[in-house]
């Protein structure tokens, strides 16, 4: 889908890396179609290096060019980015949004008439193609583009179709919760150490199970509560771990992080 397009990626920080390596190693396009910019000249070094990539720290020259513009830049910095590369971005460019909170609407007000645009929030597991994002699109763009953008976001991962209100919502969960998982990955870990496992055992044993876990739940054979009924016997051990964990409020702590980071994500787009 991506045959002979160009790619501007404006922002090359570690989302922006992980969508330009998903498309060069996918073979979506070569890697002299890519041209990143960002403000810093050793995250650019490091970035053509590793992927032979043009790189450069004008905005303006990394949109000029190109079919799809990638806006990988901080939410705060949104308006400032739009503004300084408005000129070189028209209605045949698409535009693809990774900025959290950031509606399309917003940027569809930064730049010309009719320009396309599709929000996305992808996350960190990107990184090693294993990530989960959701995309919705704005009001000029259409199939092609949201099947477009759907196929990059493939490559590095997981990839989910919403209605463009709901995208706080995903950032809450998904896009902000690979942290939770840190969490409890780490915490799982402590525990393991706490019962005599040696640190290196208890991470690799903590992080194997959520893994493993996770990809029971991908299949869809059963619901997660079928799946958690099937390890807890009656009188056994897992049944005495899940009372401790419903004691303890894991459940209602999850709630609220996920209600709050979708809390945080709205005001970041205000």
């Amino acid at each position: 889908m991506l045959k002979g397009k160009k790619v501007g990626a404006i922002g090359g920080g570690k989302m922006g890396e992980a969508l330009i390596g998903g498309m060069i190693s996918g073979r979506l396009v070569s890697s002299e179609s890519i041209t990143v910019s960002d403000i810093s000249t050793k995250r650019l070094d490091y970035l053509g290096n590793k992927y032979q990539i043009n790189v450069t720290g004008n905005n303006r020259k990394a949109a000029k060019n190109a079919d799809i513009v990638i806006l990988a830049v901080k939410p705060q910095n949104m308006a400032e980015v739009l503004d300084d590369a408005a000129s070189m971005i028209d209605e045949t460019k698409l535009i693809i949004s990774i900025a959290a909170g950031i509606t399309t609407r917003f940027i569809e007000e930064h730049l010309k008439n009719g320009v396309r645009v599709i929000r996305a929030m992808p996350n960190t597991p990107a990184l090693i193609g294993e990530g989960a994002a959701a995309i919705a699109k704005g009001r000029n763009a259409g199939e092609d583009d949201l099947a477009l953008a759907r196929h990059i976001f493939d490559s590095v991962g997981l990839t989910v179709v919403v209605r463009e209100d709901l995208m706080d919502a995903v950032t809450g969960l998904s896009g902000s919760g690979p942290a939770y998982g840190f969490v409890i990955i780490e915490a799982l870990s402590d525990a393991g150490v706490n019962m005599g496992l040696s640190r290196e055992i208890a991470l690799k044993l903590s992080a194997q199970t959520l893994l493993g876990a996770a990809k029971l739940c991908l299949k869809g054979e059963k619901h997660p509560a079928e799946l958690k009924d099937m390890v807890a016997s009656p009188g056994g051990t897992t049944i005495a771990g899940l009372k401790a964990i419903e004691k303890g409020n894991l459940r209602a702590a999850l709630l609220a992080a996920v209600e709050a980071a979708t809390l945080r994500s709205r005001e970041l787009g205000r």
